[in-house]
């Protein structure tokens, strides 16, 4: 598509999609090819957010996204403002396991991580706030996916499904069994998916209408992972996080 044919929006949020985890200090050049937009048109749009504060130049030419954005993302109910409901329990379960604790929501076909506690000794996960994976290749992602609406994850498992160790769930057979097990225990157990040395136990945070919002997680080290010992503890966090957001159960298990 040439610069001509998009709209201004779709100008400005090509800018700020130029930034990433991979990516997030940028030359005026490096946005303007990212964005695919002429060097005319990225300075002008660049002058324009910086100005409001959606972007910050540095001393050396740089730009960084701003603290508007920042101050912006803590309304998204999902996203800071969950955060910090949950952060309570967050830390009350890494202190009952002093291993990796996540959560994260979903976003398209994709789990979102927006918080994540690590112990200095904890397994390592290739995870930080704000990273993207596939839903089927982690806990939070089965977590979620399972208790999708049933045309969502019959389409979801159609793939394609990408693979990151020999051990991801790329058979859709297998990971529709996976999400009814998911549903049938009220967690998701996620072995080897991403790399080959860590699991996931992962249990579903639900909102005050009782579908599940988010997902809670603890991460530890596949070769003396105790399952049994950690449902528990994930399933307690989830709980609080859930009451937290207004759940309750006595009034929603019914319906949903």
């Amino acid at each position: 598509m040439t610069t001509t044919a998009r709209s201004a929006p779709d100008r400005l949020l090509a800018v700020l999609a130029a930034f990433d985890h991979g990516h997030p200090a940028l030359s005026l050049t490096d946005i303007s090819r990212r964005a695919g937009l002429t060097l005319t048109t990225a300075h002008r749009l660049v002058g324009a957010l910086t100005a409001w504060g959606a972007l910050e130049r540095d001393a050396d030419g740089f730009y960084h996204v701003g603290l508007r954005l920042w101050e912006l993302a803590a309304l998204a109910p999902r996203g800071l403002a969950l955060r910090q409901i949950a952060l309570p329990y967050l830390e009350d379960l890494y202190e009952s396991t002093h291993e990796n604790v996540q959560l994260a929501v979903r976003d398209g076909a994709e789990v979102v991580y927006i918080e994540w506690l690590s112990g200095r000794s904890a397994v390592g996960v290739h995870i930080r706030v704000g990273a993207r994976w596939p839903l089927h290749a982690t806990g939070v992602g089965l977590a979620l996916l399972a208790h999708e609406a049933p045309g969502f994850q019959e389409d979801y498992c159609a793939g394609p499904l990408a693979a990151f160790t020999p051990y991801t769930l790329t058979d859709p057979a297998r990971l529709r069994r996976s999400l009814a097990e998911v549903r049938r225990t009220g967690v998701a157990v996620s072995s080897r998916q991403v790399t080959d040395d860590a699991l996931s136990v992962a249990a579903p945070v639900r909102g005050a209408a009782g579908l599940v919002a988010a997902a809670v997680s603890v991460v530890v080290p596949q070769a003396d992972a105790e399952v049994p010992a950690l449902v528990p503890a994930v399933r307690l966090a989830a709980r609080g996080i859930s009451r937290a957001l207004g759940w309750r159960p006595e009034r929603t298990d019914r319906a949903v």
